[in-house]
Order: C-alpha cells, then structure tokens, then sequence
C-alpha cells in the first residue's frame, strides 16, 4: 500500500492579491477549502504545510493541517519556483515521521473549487496510467491555433502555425489549459523533477467550472461568487 503525502505549499507574500491565502470568502480563509479537500479525500497519510508565514502556519493547522516548520528564505521570494519548496517539504516530513513517502500531492490553496472527488479521481487516473507525474488542467478557452497572437519585432503573428488555414475554432487541434490544482508525483520522480512535461506525466482533465486559479483581484471575486453559489 502506498504511503501518500499531501503538501499545500502557501507563500506569505503576494504581489497580485495581497494575502490571498487567508483572505476571507464566505467568512472563511481561502486555504480553507483546500486544506478541508485534502482532508476529506481520505487518501493521505498526512496533510503538510509549507509556509514562510507563521500567521499561515497557525491558521491552517486550526483547520487540520500540520505543520511546524517554516519555509527558508531563499524558497520564499517572489522569484522561488515551487518544486523546491515542494521538495523540502517532502525532506522534512520524511524525518519528522521517519518514514519514506512514495507518492507525494501538492494541492494549490489558490484553486479552492476542486472537489474532493477530483482528487481521488485524479490519483486513480495517476496509478492506472502508471505514471511518474500528474498534472490536471480543462479545455483552453483561448486556441493558440485560432485566436491567439504574438507580437514579435512590431509584427503580428500566429502563436501556432498550422498547416491549413483555420477559421473555426472547432476545426483547430484541441488545447487546454493547466490550472495548477493537482500535481502528484512518485518519489523519485520529485526529486529528479526537471520539467512537468515528461513521456511519464500524465494529465487530468477537470471542468472549466472547476479550474479557476486566483492569480488577481478579479480571480479572486469570481471565485467568491461562484462558492456563494455552491454556498460551500
């Protein structure tokens, strides 16, 4: 039986939105809905917290999570990539519990309208496919084939060639989006971790609906009203 490891890893400072993460919807923080999915999928051994903010620290473990470290400096910064906060998480929760974790989940507290059931799905789909990692996304609203554009020395042009003329988007090869909700990896795999796109990763597809990450004030209201409407 796998042993499974489930990181939120959640940044004090924000430069989009400021305090994203215990910002209130609903009259609950935003982390809330995350931490409350991880716990409720029933599939991990443990529910971490990587956090630089003691404030962050404090209120997720209110609502279940553990945690009692706090994330380094140099894995704290504007410019940090998230993978190595993910790994140092993975390090410290191995010696704190003295265990080997062989499948580790990182949960982003930015995209709260998952739901537990594309959690569990999502791991089934990662164990069926016998893949290294997975990431989850929806089917992209833009087309990089259709109607998107770059603009490169003053000039306009397609951000994808194709090879006939496209004037549909039903005619153009179908895209998506990544929405940052679910990433799961093997162990080795994390900690070898160079790209997200590998011939192991494996990707989820979730509704649109469901796909929402908040990177901006906008973001943020649109998810507050459609959790209203959930009255989640």
């Amino acid at each position: 039986m796998n042993s499974i490891l489930c990181t939120i890893c959640m940044r004090g400072g924000s430069q989009e939105t400021k305090n994203k993460h215990t910002k209130l919807i609903n009259g609950k923080p935003l982390m809330y809905f995350t931490i409350k999915q991880a716990l409720r999928s029933k599939i991990f051994d443990h529910v971490i917290i990587s956090t630089d903010s003691k404030k962050i620290l404090k209120i997720a473990k209110s609502y279940g999570a553990e945690g009692w470290f706090l994330r380094p400096k140099k894995l704290a910064l504007t410019t940090s990539p998230k993978v190595p906060a993910i790994k140092h998480a993975l390090f410290q929760a191995e010696k704190f519990y003295n265990k080997k974790f062989d499948i580790i989940f990182e949960l982003d507290a930015t995209s709260p309208l998952r739901e537990v059931k594309d959690i569990i799905n999502a791991y089934k789909f990662f164990i069926k496919n016998k893949a290294n990692m997975l990431i989850t996304g929806c089917k992209s609203r833009k087309n990089p084939y259709y109607n998107m554009v770059e603009i490169i020395n003053n000039k306009l042009k397609k951000t994808k060639k194709s090879k006939k003329n496209i004037y549909r988007r039903q005619d153009a090869p179908k895209t998506y989006d990544c929405n940052a909700s679910i990433y799961i990896w093997n162990r080795k795999s994390l900690i070898s971790f160079k790209s997200f796109i590998t011939k192991k990763t494996t990707f989820y597809e979730m509704p649109q609906n469901r796909s929402i990450d908040i990177d901006t004030e906008l973001d943020f209201r649109f998810v507050e009203f459609l959790l209203r409407k959930k009255n989640v």
